[in-house]
């Protein structure tokens, strides 16, 4: 008939309305599965997860269509970023005493300290670091799996300590915190 009519197939099952039964099964997979990933797997892995578990082959571009027309839009999961600022505080912030000029002609008369936070298998590992700015050198450091002052505190202590190993007397010294809220 198709040919008689000089219409393509899908032209003809199109105006008919008419929805084939592959179709069917293939829309419930996909939904059965983009239900399962609970909303998060997207054309990539629905594609995957069909040759693995079911062994059809579809295009992504079928699965994308296939999807639009059930209305399935895959839920982005936002990274996670750890807060370590609370600016919305009322705490004494401590003056600036470098005005940005970190550069010294004494070592061990002026330390910077800076906290970031590492991932690891066991969770979120926070780092805190000592650094002369004379020699650009790492003095001090201290890790630990809270947030608190005590970690500022040993890294500082560190620092302290290894100086005087080296015969190094300190006097003064000038600590700049990036942010006093955290230490």
């Amino acid at each position: 008939m198709c040919r008689v009519l000089k219409v393509s197939r899908s032209c003809y099952y199109r105006w008919l309305g008419v929805e084939r039964q592959e179709d069917t099964k293939l829309n419930e997979l996909i939904k059965n599965i983009f239900e399962i990933s609970m909303q998060t797997y997207g054309t990539r892995r629905i594609k995957n997860q069909l040759v693995k578990d079911y062994g059809v082959i579809v295009s992504r571009r079928r699965i994308g269509k296939v999807m639009k027309k059930l209305g399935l839009v895959c839920k982005n999961k936002k990274r996670f970023r750890i807060k370590t600022t609370n600016s919305n505080h009322n705490f004494t912030i401590a003056p600036n005493l470098l005005k940005q000029c970190f550069y010294t002609t004494q070592q061990d008369k002026v330390y910077v300290g800076d906290i970031t936070y590492i991932s690891t298998k066991e969770g979120w590992l926070y780092l805190s670091v000592v650094i002369d700015l004379f020699s650009r050198r790492i003095v001090g450091w201290s890790m630990n799996d809270t947030l608190k002052t005590s970690l500022v505190n040993d890294a500082l202590l560190m620092a302290i300590k290894q100086r005087k190993l080296f015969g190094i007397q300190i006097e003064e010294v000038s600590m700049h915190p990036i942010l006093i809220k955290n230490y």
